[in-house]
């Protein structure tokens, strides 16, 4: 029988602007991370922790990354595989930029403690805001957007998990976290994730306890360590939530790792005590597409929504038939 836990670390990595001396630091920090006190089974970078976030740094420090060529191009993957393998360690690598045909990606990928690339996440949300006195970033203007939903499993030492993946403004949308929670039973999320000194404060720790406590799962979320004199400041304060809503631990604004071991059975035992996932039943309907609707009254029930586009054009023709015979008659 499986067992139900492991030891995850988060690595609040510094950043600078040489990609090399990025890599090599990413790579202590995981050796680190699966010694003492941390050993984990399983370790995670940050969001671009090989290069200073920022659209105008992306198509720089990209590196070549697609389905048919894999890592053999990326210097900055093959060596975090390497390193996975080396030290018998899943590591979830944060996110980096990346190619792919002509267009720029945020791009997570995931090693097993072989060294395999066992998945690959896109940031589906690009992080687009406008906050008037604070801050403007558009990552549109560079990346190109995910169109996939990721989880893989996790087989370390006897005890098995199945984790989701975000990236960073991924973790603003409840419908990803829930399919993954639901459909795709998940019993995690991963956000390796770079929130500023504006939503930082206001919104990283209440977004991953919301996640948390909506599915009833574990969230963890992956912080670059702050650097006050760089262009764009993180906020920090990687931390990990239970499927209570709980903070079990969390780091400050500098570099730190960060450990903590997962016990899968308290998102059964969350479940039993406040059966939300079972009371939902077939009630509220989400799907992949983006194509969701509440069925919870008789108006917006399965009758009404199987057949609301035959209702609406009836209701169309009989006004446009009664505009018409008025008309006729004038």
């Amino acid at each position: 029988m499986l067992k139900k836990s492991f030891k995850i670390a988060l690595c609040q990595l510094s950043v600078t602007s040489n990609k090399s001396q990025n890599i090599q630091h990413a790579i202590s920090a995981i050796q680190s991370a699966t010694q003492a006190p941390h050993s984990a089974d399983l370790v995670v970078l940050p969001e671009c922790f090989n290069s200073p976030y920022g659209t105008k740094y992306f198509p720089e420090y990209a590196e070549p990354f697609s389905d048919s060529n894999g890592i053999e191009s990326s210097e900055t993957l093959q060596a975090i595989a390497k390193c996975a393998k080396d030290n018998n360690v899943y590591v979830i690598a944060g996110s980096i930029p990346t190619l792919d045909n002509g267009k720029y990606y945020n791009t997570s990928t995931v090693f097993s403690d072989n060294g395999s690339l066992v998945a690959v996440h896109r940031k589906v949300h690009l992080f687009d805001i406008d906050i008037p006195g604070k801050i403007t970033f558009k990552e549109s203007d560079i990346l190109s957007p995910g169109k996939n939903l990721t989880h893989f499993d996790m087989i370390r030492n006897g005890a098995k998990a199945r984790i989701g993946l975000g990236i960073c403004f991924d973790v603003r949308f409840a419908e990803m976290a829930q399919i993954l929670a639901s459909t795709y039973k998940c019993d995690m999320m991963v956000y390796p994730g770079a929130f500023n000194m504006t939503t930082g404060p206001a919104h990283w720790e209440l977004l991953a306890r919301a996640r948390a406590v909506d599915n009833q799962f574990w969230v963890a979320m992956c912080s670059p360590a702050r650097d006050a004199g760089a262009e764009y400041v993180a906020w920090g304060h990687s931390l990990l939530v239970s499927p209570w809503g709980e903070v079990v631990t969390q780091a400050q604004e500098g570099e730190t790792i960060v450990s903590h071991q997962v016990n899968l059975t308290q998102n059964e035992e969350i479940r039993s005590q406040i059966p939300v996932m079972s009371a939902k039943g077939d009630k509220y309907k989400v799907s992949e597409n983006g194509d969701s609707h509440q069925e919870n009254n008789e108006s917006s029930g399965p009758t009404f929504m199987k057949y609301r586009k035959f209702i609406y054009v009836g209701i169309f023709m009989a006004a446009a038939y009664q505009y018409w015979s008025k008309t006729r008659h004038e």
